[in-house]
């Protein structure tokens, strides 16, 4: 019979290490088997990725905890979506909600009568029929119901969290569940001379830690899977145009909205992420077209508040690991790569990788193709977010500045390219397996960035105009009357889940 795996040692702490230890600290309830987590009292983590997308949920769920707790411990908002200002022009607006627009109806998809409509000349705008939509344009929230009476209100929500507040929540759910916390540096990994595999990592305290699965949380070293293992980065820069990345933090101004803003800016983008207790701004930008202090001026020239600490500057590469999985040693979040926060995708990697992983749980013999399964379908994963990111930059119609035109003629995936014309022609929304944005996700961004179809569904022809309009409105209606019956998003925090002005 195979061996089961007995020690598991995670390297590293932040978001990843802390998001795995409390994935297996469930995983190990029902087992003979021991997790550690070495965690360097000297170096900090990134910790400014504060924004997440609706399994973030699901993966808290999961654990057992509780939302008002977490929501409390972390100072977070609720997010609804982003909101895209300037991308596709100066002063343009749309917004991408984590929700389905109106109703399938015989069949044909809903866009597609919107766009019959357009096509009929009558003014129609497809955010008008997302409930998300409508209640992040007037700053309100209210937590969809888990059996909703209609598909209409079917729509989903995540956070706006301090990522250092939640590293801290779940070390202490980890270790209450019995994972062993180690504070150390990790000064290297030793490995065995016939196989390869890691056999165990040495402290800076001179103590060897032994396990039988390592896990690389130790961020863009890649303590592990890099240095020790030799697994290097593929470069995804060709596709991604951003680079580096400065950030700060400043005093809340007016109400907390229930969506991140996300505004073009001359060579990037800036983030304005909203706490309960600040905001979190940043401009994520490339080194081609501007330089570090041109981007933390610009930076600094446009947040509201007074600052709280100072601008952070970050150099990454943009890249994915050649594999994630390589003998015995995982790598989890930026040890596994980095592509760019711009659909706050960050957190549900770590959380994807951890199911795949889990999924495809070795025993001490390491099946290879188990392990070839994992890389294979995280590569594919991957592979779908660079698609959708990419179309952020290469739709817009702005030429105000090089860092735009640069985006417009810039090279695009075919797998990209395919599904764009796809659209253009027929107004059908291709997906390939894997994807980690669902269909209403193209369709906001496509909707957004203004690409009208040629053509729509030839069935949307079997529906008068005047009734199309008619159910339209209905739609609307029935969704405005029940936002206008929602509360504030400050009102929602303030009656459930206030946080103590002291964290």
């Amino acid at each position: 019979m195979p061996e089961p795996i007995k020690n598991i040692v995670i390297v590293g702490g932040g978001t990843a290490g802390w998001m795995a230890a409390a994935m297996f600290s469930q995983y190990i309830a029902d087992k003979d088997m021991q997790v550690t987590l070495i965690e360097s009292p000297n170096i900090g983590t990134i910790g400014v990725g504060e924004a997440t997308i609706p399994n973030i949920v699901s993966f808290n769920k999961s654990l057992g905890i509780d939302e008002v707790e977490l929501i409390k411990a972390t100072q977070a908002t609720f997010k609804l979506g982003i909101k895209f200002e300037d991308w596709y022009k100066k002063d343009s607006r749309f917004f991408h909600p984590f929700a389905d627009y109106g109703l399938t109806v015989d069949n044909v998809e809903f866009h597609h009568y919107v766009n019959r409509l357009k096509a009929a000349g009558v003014a129609a705008n497809i955010q008008d029929y997302s409930f998300a939509c409508i209640l992040a344009k007037q700053d309100k929230f209210a937590q969809p119901n888990p059996n909703p009476s209609s598909p209409l209100g079917d729509y989903s929500y995540a956070y706006h969290l301090d990522a250092a507040l939640y590293a801290q929540f779940l070390q202490q759910f980890s270790v209450k569940k019995g994972i062993e916390h180690i504070s150390a540096d990790v000064c290297g990994a030793n490995l065995a001379k016939d196989s390869g595999f890691i056999e165990s990592v040495t402290l800076d305290d001179g103590r060897t830690i032994e396990a039988d699965l390592f896990i690389d949380c130790s961020g863009f070293k890649g303590l592990l899977i890099g240095d020790a293992m030799g697994v290097g980065l593929e470069d995804l820069s060709h596709w991604l145009p951003c680079d580096r990345a400065v950030a700060v933090q400043t005093e809340l101004v007016g109400m907390p909205t229930p969506y991140t803003r996300a505004i073009a800016k001359n060579a990037g983008w800036q983030w304005c992420i909203p706490l309960q207790h600040r905001m979190g701004n940043g401009y994520i930008y490339s080194s081609q077209f501007i330089d570090n202090q041109q981007a933390e001026d610009a930076l600094l020239s446009s947040v509201e508040g007074k600052t709280i600490n100072s601008v952070r500057q970050f150099d990454f590469p943009l890249g994915k690991r050649k594999v994630v999985w390589e003998k015995n040693c995982f790598a989890l979040g930026l040890a596994g790569g980095f592509l760019e926060p711009l659909e706050s995708t960050g957190l549900s990697l770590i959380q994807t990788a951890l199911s795949k992983l889990l999924t495809f749980f070795p025993d001490k013999s390491f099946n290879q193709y188990d392990i070839a399964e994992v890389n294979r379908l995280h590569d594919a994963e991957l592979e779908r977010i660079v698609d959708f990111l990419v179309l952020h930059y290469k739709l817009t119609k702005r030429d105000d500045t090089e860092f735009w035109r640069y985006c417009q003629n810039m090279p695009i995936p075919d797998s990209l390219a395919h599904k764009l014309e796809v659209f253009k022609s027929q107004g059908q929304i291709v997906m390939y397996a894997h994807e980690s944005f669902e269909e209403a996700s193209w369709l906001s961004m496509y909707h957004g960035f203004n690409v009208t179809p040629q053509r729509y569904d030839v069935r949307a022809k079997n529906v008068d105009v005047k009734l199309i309009e008619q159910r339209l409105q209905q739609i609307h209606s029935s969704m405005s009357s029940a936002v206008n019956q929602a509360m504030t998003h400050q009102e929602f925090i303030n009656k459930h889940c206030r946080a103590k002005s002291d964290i």
